[in-house]
């Protein structure tokens, strides 16, 4: 069963907050803060708000504060918060959504305008959820996309580079994936890119990024991970996808690795490299693993 959208109620005045609860507690998940230091606390948590009721006189921080905060975050940025105050001055309404919030109001409530406000803008929100994590998502296998994952390899790389720790990208192709769709049909084909998908999903660690690249490839950034231990990793891929008889088929994968030097600030240098190295993998036979600077070595 699909969990109620989550809404969080900050005012100092627990009266207040029980009125606004029992508008809304039959229709959503109520969390309430008294301050606008817990309130910040609790928009960052796993399980955030979906949307925030926000009082504006509080002590310490006022709502104001709290919103000009929220706002300036980007992991809290997107939720959208209501003010209920008992200002009704138009110039304070123009400034709490000058600051942006989506609402505002005033009061005292009406529990029918504050249930019909919260039900628009949860609604609002939930479809901006999902419109962004299909824009994320490869909608056949549920993994990050190519465009998430070089959006957030320049993250990784930027990191990496100012903490001083390895990152290692793994290029990942199903070997004469043509020929299964060719042979038994593209409906098989992709049952065999799913079960890929869950079999390297398993095996990843929660801080590395795993998308599907396009078509049979896959991509996996490796992070705190040199290229090492990014090739044991890689042959554990390789071994466990060989033994997977998806569709009671035999199915293999060629490995490329590479691992961003000290001389690369862009994520784009150690992709080419690991599709480099994929390229000799499938030319040295596939079904193998083979990493770009054991091939310079080589050279």
């Amino acid at each position: 069963m699909q969990e109620k959208p989550i809404v969080l109620i900050v005012d100092d005045e627990p009266v207040n907050i029980q009125v606004l609860a029992a508008c809304l507690k039959d229709t959503y998940q109520i969390k309430v803060s008294t301050s606008g230091k817990q309130c910040l606390e609790l928009a960052q948590h796993s399980s955030a708000p979906d949307l925030i009721l926000l009082d504006i006189d509080m002590p310490e921080m006022s709502g104001y504060e709290v919103c000009t905060i929220l706002k300036s975050n980007s992991a809290t940025k997107s939720i959208p918060v209501i003010f209920v105050t008992a200002k009704n001055e138009i110039h304070e309404e123009e400034k709490g959504l000058e600051m942006g919030a989506v609402d505002y109001i005033t009061k005292p409530i009406s529990p029918a305008i504050v249930a019909a406000r919260v039900k628009t803008h949860i609604t609002l929100k939930l479809q901006h959820d999902k419109l962004q994590n299909m824009a994320m998502h490869d909608q056949l296998t549920g993994l990050y996309n190519r465009y998430f994952l070089l959006e957030d390899a320049s993250n990784k790389v930027s990191k990496s580079k100012r903490h001083n720790y390895a990152l290692s990208v793994l290029m990942m192709d199903i070997d004469h994936f043509k020929t299964i769709n060719d042979k038994h049909g593209h409906a098989t084909g992709d049952d065999v890119l799913k079960a890929v998908a869950v079999c390297i999903s398993k095996e990843k660690r929660k801080e590395d990024v795993l998308a599907r690249f396009g078509g049979e490839e896959f991509v996996l950034l490796l992070d705190h991970c040199n290229i090492t231990e990014a090739q044991v990793k890689a042959e554990k891929l390789r071994k466990a996808i060989e033994e997977l008889q998806p569709s009671d088929l035999s199915i293999t994968v060629s490995i490329g690795v590479a691992q961003l030097s000290s001389s690369e600030n862009s994520f784009a240098e150690p992709l080419k490299r690991a599709d480099d190295a994929l390229y000799k993998a499938k030319e040295g036979g596939r079904n193998r693993v083979v990493c770009h600077e054991h091939l310079s070595l080589e050279s």
